[in-house]
């Protein structure tokens, strides 16, 4: 991202207030997630509760549309990579951290509850997928939010963690999965 100069600054200073909007409006229409960024920041009526359910719809039909096909293990990889982008990009709209971990967690109860049969599949592609969003949640809750929120999510981390290593597959990780969400002391 570049940093603006000083002469761009000064620049701006001298436009006038319908030069401003329309160069903002120009901005916003070309780039969505910045349009995104200012109707959270502007509008009143624009929650963090409205973002995460707009999300989560995304993310819900990305599952639900995207995977299709006769390659169904390759779809769902490829809707659990654009799952994380979207949780992503609610967390660089909203500057919420929780609001992205929350997600992550949806995405991994949309691949338990609804494709854990794809687990057992010849193909490891969404179990590997599914097993790294796992394995990386947990440093992330401890890394990115208060200590007093880790309790909240370690019921759920550890059920989903727990049932991932029920597969055959979880021997078969080149990466270390946890076994259980270990809260340090």
């Amino acid at each position: 991202m570049p940093v603006p100069s000083a002469d761009f600054k000064k620049a701006l200073k001298r436009l006038s207030e319908p030069e401003k909007e329309a160069l903002l409006l120009r901005a916003v229409r070309r780039d969505a997630e910045l349009y995104e960024t200012f109707r959270f920041e502007l509008l009143a009526d624009i929650t963090l509760d409205q973002i995460q359910e707009e999300t989560a719809d995304r993310i819900h039909e990305l599952f639900t549309v995207a995977v299709t096909g006769r390659l169904l293990n390759r779809s769902l990889v490829k809707a659990v990579r654009a799952g994380v982008q979207e949780a992503a990009r609610a967390r660089r709209i909203t500057k919420n951290k929780q609001l992205e971990i929350d997600l992550l967690l949806y995405i991994l109860r949309q691949c338990i509850d609804n494709y854990s049969g794809q687990f057992d599949s010849v193909w490891d592609g969404f179990y590997n997928a599914t097993a790294r969003l796992a394995a990386r949640l947990p440093a992330l809750v401890l890394k990115s939010l208060h200590e007093d929120l880790w309790v909240e999510y370690q019921s759920e981390l550890d059920d989903v963690l727990s049932e991932l290593h029920r597969r055959k597959k979880s021997h078969n990780l080149k990466f270390n999965l946890p076994r259980k969400f270990e809260i340090p002391e």
